[in-house]
């Protein structure tokens, strides 16, 4: 019996790592520190990547910007802040985001001045012919019918002469046709300069949410009817009827 207890008997004193291989020896000052380090450069990477995707989505798929005037009222407001999608540089036609079309609210740097940004709506396409006769615009001869303007900010019965848009350039116009410098006075915007379709409005909040591509939509002009014609008594209609029937 007396050897048993002596055999469970245990010194004790500082540890050893031969005592237990299932042992781990730490200096506890030493493993903080590097702890501490590794997390560190774990944080730092991670706000490094958080930079880096924020500054290729500025680059590549939107950017943020601010209404200056009130050209585009009342679909716009100044001190409204918007984000335009920058992916119509790649001009894909399978997406409405993809690429211009008619109604869109786009940004670009002003053609006269390359260092300032205006933000006007799409009317003319390229290839198209515009017109403005008596406040109202035409494409092609047919009536452009816009549900977005406001009957108060467009009282102005000038014509502009007819403008064929060339290709690779658009003709652009504020809603607020009666205070808007756009292409009826500077001319056509260059496809180039136009880097970003506006999409979303994020402030103010009273009028926070998605800006959708205007409805506009061509409308064929209306007919003028014939004039009354004063009979020939030549014309033996006219002497069997009394009147001729126009068609």
């Amino acid at each position: 019996m007396a050897l048993l207890r002596n055999k469970n008997r245990y010194e004790f004193g500082p540890l050893d790592p031969r005592d237990d291989l299932d042992i781990d020896v730490h200096r506890m000052r030493r493993a903080s520190g590097r702890g501490i380090w590794f997390e560190s450069m774990r944080l730092l990477r991670d706000i490094i990547l958080i930079l880096a995707i924020f500054v290729l989505f500025g680059v590549f798929v939107a950017q943020p910007v601010v209404v200056d005037g009130e050209s585009m009222v009342p679909e716009l407001h100044e001190g409204e802040r918007l984000l335009v999608n920058k992916l119509i540089y790649y001009n894909i036609e399978r997406f409405d985001w993809g690429h211009i079309q008619r109604g869109d609210i786009v940004v670009f740097w002003y053609p006269q001045d390359p260092n300032k940004s205006f933000v006007k709506r799409v009317i003319g396409l390229p290839g198209e012919l515009v017109e403005v006769r008596r406040g109202r615009v035409y494409i092609d001869g047919k009536l452009l019918e816009e549900p977005y303007l406001s009957p108060a900010k467009n009282r102005s019965s000038l014509n502009y002469s007819g403008k064929r848009v060339d290709d690779h350039y658009f003709f652009v116009m504020g809603d607020n046709r009666d205070n808007s410098l756009d292409s009826r006075t500077w001319g056509l915007v260059p496809e180039k300069y136009i880097y970003g379709k506006a999409f979303f409005r994020y402030w103010r909040p009273s009028n926070l949410g998605i800006l959708r591509r205007g409805a506009a939509r061509l409308k064929d002009p209306e007919r003028t009817p014939p004039r009354d014609r004063v009979p020939d008594d030549d014309d033996p209609r006219a002497r069997l009827n009394g009147d001729i029937d126009l068609q």
